[in-house]
């Protein structure tokens, strides 16, 4: 994985001490919040209902064990004793007290991490394929390219004031596992039919309250090039976005609005002026990123066999263990979503036990997923049962991935001060009804992804099955979506109608369930049969 150099941890320490002198003279009195806010969101720390919250960048989901092991503690030191892994593969810390943010980002800075553009109207933290150098899948490893975009987009001078938050995800195989049609640019590497690498650009994607798939703009471009045509395609939207209006300042509603030919055209003609300019890193400089990534230690000639005499190990395995590319090596997911738990928390010496269990069996690797899950990339098959002993025993084992009960949520109400209703407690009511584990795998793969507000934080138009939380009169009320998707058959969710109670709604959630189960065919996921069957009998259960 990547490393930094004197460059990286220099302007990481900068800012640090920078940031360190901006909190003194807000405590004093000198900086008013007004003028105080700009420079805290610049570093990852917002305010809250109840606290601040910092939002710490995991690029492209990727850690080590010594990083992780500091997120277990700083989660001890700052927080309650927890942090919420997020679906931009950050982690949030969401009881901060503001004295204590510059020595949080000075602890981070000492294992290579930051805070840095995790809010604010600037490019983001791009977001990868959380199986990435691990999936038989891929066409190449995303990550070095995806670090050639975090240096370039880091301080940008020219995107620093967009007209509102870009974000990025970059995938290298037909399987996504990142969403990322529903970003405002989503990158996928292929090959062309001569052999060569590139990448098929989309824009125009994203969530919220108009939410968008992203067409493609370019077929083919050379992997070489990928800086300049993304830098061509930040320039159109710079120059043309609304700032009048946050509610249509996103890329999204530009492509929308001149059309995707238009916005292509504009892009390429920007693109080959960039070309005259130079401005692409050298071709030395992916080489030596791509170096960072090379092959960890993985050892050739291992066993495929495993053990599945304990039932419980078994099915754990069967939902929660992936395929890797080497003979021997197995791909672990670990969820962070129990029955009655709150998605994507996980607790100090939990975050610190994954620390452990990378060093030990995953060759000091690890992933966030966007599905708010950790994963470790490389473990050994032999090794399999050991980890899956360490987890169980700490309350990590739930072998629920792609269930029901692996339920996508934000925040909502019970922390953030934009939320319309509370998701937390409404996820902890679904994985109580859906509790077994039996009833849940005969359902089959079936996504449920919950917001607390239009913001879609959550990813609820994504979801196979989708939450919305609004506020109906002064009461939180739920409207429930069907059919939406975010792999390679992108969808966005449909209403069924009038919103519910929080009870409601989760009675609602298995009438759906129930009509499923009575009109699929043969191994048809959830997905499949709606599709087939459309939203008519979905209803009519519903509301009868």
């Amino acid at each position: 994985m990547y490393q930094y150099d004197q460059h990286d941890q220099a302007m990481v320490d900068a800012r640090v001490a920078e940031f360190r002198g901006q909190v003194a003279r807000r405590l004093s009195g000198e900086l008013t919040e007004d003028q105080f806010k700009p420079l805290r969101l610049k570093n990852g720390l917002y305010l809250q209902l109840h606290a601040y919250m910092l939002r710490v960048a995991v690029p492209y989901g990727t850690l080590n064990s010594t990083q992780m092991r500091v997120l277990g503690d700083i989660a001890d030191k700052y927080d309650r004793g927890y942090g919420h892994f997020t679906t931009r593969q950050n982690i949030q810390y969401n009881w901060i007290k503001l004295a204590d943010a510059p020595d949080i980002l000075a602890d981070l800075a000492k294992v290579q991490l930051h805070a840095i553009q995790t809010s604010g109207n600037c490019i983001r933290n791009t977001t990868a394929d959380h199986f990435a150098g691990a999936a038989a899948d891929e066409v190449a490893d995303p990550r070095p390219y995806a670090e050639l975009l975090r240096q370039w987009s880091t301080f940008h001078p020219e995107f620093d004031y967009l007209p509102r938050k870009f974000k990025v995800a970059i995938i290298a195989s037909e399987t996504d596992r990142a969403a990322m049609r529903l970003h405002d640019i989503g990158i996928q590497i292929v090959k062309n039919e001569a052999g060569e690498i590139g990448c098929k650009f989309f824009a125009g994607g994203g969530m919220g309250r108009t939410p968008m798939i992203a067409p493609c703009i370019a077929e083919f471009v050379p992997a070489l090039q990928m800086i300049s045509f993304l830098e061509a395609a930040l320039r159109v939207y710079n120059r043309h976005g609304r700032r009048d209006n946050k509610y249509k300042a996103r890329i999204k509603i530009l492509v929308h609005e001149i059309g995707v030919a238009e916005y292509s055209r504009q892009v390429q003609e920007e693109f080959a002026h960039i070309l005259t300019l130079g401005l692409e890193p050298p071709p030395a400089e992916l080489e030596r990123i791509k170096g960072m990534f090379a092959d960890p230690g993985l050892e050739s000639g291992l066993s495929d066999d495993l053990d599945r005499s304990d039932p419980d190990f078994a099915l754990w395995v069967d939902q929660n263990v992936h395929t890797h590319k080497q003979a021997g090596y197995a791909i672990v997911t670990i969820s962070l979503k129990p029955v009655g738990g709150i998605p994507g928390d996980a607790t100090a010496d939990q975050i610190r036990l994954m620390a452990d269990l990378a060093r030990d069996y995953s060759l000091d690797e690890l992933r966030v997923s966007h599905a708010q899950n950790i994963v470790l990339p490389h473990v050994k098959k032999a090794d399999l049962y050991r980890v899956w002993q360490a987890l169980d025993a700490a309350g990590l084992a739930t072998p629920n991935l792609d269930l029901i009960t692996d339920i996508i949520a934000c925040p909502g109400l019970d922390y953030c001060a934009l939320a319309n209703a509370r998701s937390l407690p409404l996820a902890q009511k679904i994985t109580d009804r859906f509790s077994d584990i039996g009833r849940q795998r005969t359902l089959g793969e079936l996504k449920l992804k919950i917001s607390g507000c239009i913001n879609a934080c959550g990813h609820h138009h994504a979801g196979h099955i989708g939450i919305l939380g609004v506020d109906r009169k002064g009461v939180e009320n739920y409207q429930l979506l069907l059919g939406g998707a975010e792999s390679a058959d992108t969808s966005l969710g449909t209403i069924t109608g009038p919103g519910f109670s929080e009870d409601g709604v989760v009675d609602a959630i298995e009438k759906v369930t129930d009509v499923y189960l009575a009109r699929r065919e043969g191994a048809e996921r959830f997905l499949d049969t709606y599709r087939r069957i459309g939203m008519a009998p979905f209803k009519e259960a519903i509301y009868g």
